[in-house]
């Protein structure tokens, strides 16, 4: 067994193995960390969603900001926003904003932004628990 690959004890069976297993067992799995500024109004909505796809946490701050957008009058104003962060592998991302995009876009000015970050290491304090074991 390489770097990478694990096997659920009691499961010999490939076949049974659960989907993350088989995935451990094919590639290393990258880390990402997705930052997305968003409408504080949104926020629901998208934790609504996120859940629904299987986001096993992510955490919100609620942050303040302005663009460089500069017609509309109130250019100048610090807007409050919502930041939210989720860790997620590589194979996740497309998918996660996809959803942000579509749960979060009004197609108005002050929609926000995403950001990919990559991550070096994930550890769960509680249990040491690292890498893809650490966020679901």
């Amino acid at each position: 067994m390489g770097k990478g690959v694990r096997f659920a004890a009691g499961m010999a069976d490939e076949n049974r193995m659960p989907f993350l297993f088989k995935l451990r067992m094919e590639v290393e799995l990258k880390m990402k960390k997705i930052e997305c500024i968003i409408r504080t109004e949104k926020l629901k909505e998208l934790e609504g969603v996120l859940r629904q796809i299987g986001v096993g946490g992510m955490t919100i701050t609620e942050v303040k900001g302005f663009g460089k957008e500069t017609t509309r009058p109130d250019a100048y104003l610090i807007l409050p926003k919502t930041k939210v962060e989720i860790y997620a592998t590589d194979q996740q991302i497309e998918e996660l904003t996809k959803v942000i995009i579509d749960t979060c876009c009004t197609g108005e000015l002050g929609d926000g932004k995403i950001i990919i970050l990559p991550v070096e290491e994930v550890i769960r304090i509680r249990t040491g628990e690292k890498q893809d074991e650490a966020i679901f």
